[in-house]
């Protein structure tokens, strides 16, 4: 077993290193390159990882002090040093709060994940809970920290409830409470709140009457910057801004027409195959090298075009109530209510998930024929003049009322 250096620990890559020095000590470093040091002993036969601190802040020295500190603990009083350290500090919800974090940091996959969880109960527990003795948190306690926001941020609230639940559980391990947990949502906070399923409110982007689309690329096709044309690529792929202010040269097929998104930039997590009609090969200019972006920010080199950027384009036309993600909304509009084109295929050229299981069990293949026959249509469509658009309104209409 190598002795670690400050050195190793500053340069070393993701992984668990040992100290030789102090028994049980270890390095862990994540994949994102955070540091945090664990002491790992044994009690009662179970094997207890302890946080001590993340690396810089806990040296190499310092955190050889605080393991020879517990080493101590264990061997010459037999005593847990989690569990003591539990007792000895942990009764106010603040700290128990932080206690938990410390307890789970070695166990996240990085260190941003701590920093939500310290930040939400911050904003949120603290405020009425974070100088109370944890046996002192009941229900009505709970309710006036989830009731404020239950409704109008529903989703925050959940992670709110979660987490303070969590730390009196934490405390209840530690015996610094006893007793129910009041954030338990079954069979408890279920009576008392509405289901979050129920008050979640969606969203909704600002977004352009699909009548009005063709009259809007009309206008849009007259400014050349890139800004412009990332904007229209956007509106007639259907996809996301990032996905296209993202998007490389090494990801578009120019002989088959396809661009291929990779996961990390799909909200769904999974690899999506767009089609390319002509008219969004028109805007993506002269071909790069793989790695190049296909629409660079034309004020930081090498670096995509922002957001605001595309946001900026639609300040400059007359159509500035609306927002980019709302073509996304225009183009669903169109195409449910002006084509013959399925449901599950509109669907798939939106890379949304299909939300019925039975329905996505059985849609394996990614649709990408029919798709490309959808795309081609919003194109055309795009690219129709006035009056024939008041003829599509129409025959809409006319669909509808049967």
């Amino acid at each position: 077993m190598k002795t670690l250096t400050d050195r190793t620990v500053k340069t070393v890559g993701p992984g668990r290193y040992s100290d030789g020095t102090v028994r049980g000590l270890m390095l862990l470093v994540r994949p994102g390159g955070s540091r945090a040091w664990v002491l790992r002993y044994q009690r009662g036969g179970r094997r207890r990882d302890m946080g001590l601190g993340p690396y810089p802040e806990v040296s190499l020295a310092d955190a050889r002090e605080k393991a020879l500190d517990q080493r101590r603990l264990i061997k010459r009083d037999g005593k847990d040093p989690i569990a003591e350290r539990g007792r000895a500090k942990v009764k106010i919800f603040k700290e128990t709060a932080e206690a938990l974090v410390e307890s789970k940091r070695p166990g996240w996959r990085n260190a941003k994940h701590a920093a939500q969880w310290s930040s939400t109960l911050k904003t949120y527990a603290y405020p009425k809970l974070g100088a109370l003795d944890v046996q002192a948190v009941d229900t009505d306690l709970v309710l006036d920290v989830l009731r404020p926001i239950w409704t109008t941020k529903t989703e925050t609230a959940s992670r709110v409830r979660q987490r303070i639940e969590a730390v009196l559980d934490y405390a209840t391990a530690i015996r610094a409470r006893s007793g129910e947990n009041p954030a338990r949502w079954k069979g408890h906070l279920d009576h008392l709140l509405p289901r979050p399923s129920k008050v979640r409110t969606v969203k909704h982007h600002p977004a352009l009457n699909w009548r009005q689309a063709p009259a809007f690329m009309a206008e849009l096709a007259q400014r050349t910057g890139i800004d412009a044309r990332a904007l229209a690529f956007t509106i007639l792929t259907a996809a996301r801004s990032g996905e296209t202010r993202g998007m490389r040269w090494g990801e578009i097929d120019l002989e088959e027409k396809v661009w291929t998104v990779p996961p990390v930039r799909i909200k769904a997590g999974k690899e999506h195959r767009v089609p390319l009609t002509p008219a969004a090969i028109a805007l993506l200019g002269e071909a790069g090298e793989p790695d190049a972006l296909v629409f660079p920010s034309p004020v930081k080199e090498g670096k995509p075009l922002s957001d605001a950027t595309l946001a900026a384009v639609l300040e400059r036309t007359d159509y500035d109530d609306i927002t980019v993600h709302g073509f996304r909304s225009t183009f669903r509009d169109w195409a449910g209510e002006t084509t013959p084109h399925a449901r599950e295929v509109i669907e798939t050229a939106m890379a949304h998930k299909l939300k019925d299981k039975a329905e996505a069990a059985y849609a394996r293949g990614d649709l990408f024929a029919k798709r490309r026959r959808l795309m081609q249509d919003w194109a055309d469509f795009l690219a129709t003049p006035a009056a024939k658009v008041i003829e599509l309104q129409e025959a809409a209409e006319q669909r509808t009322a049967c």
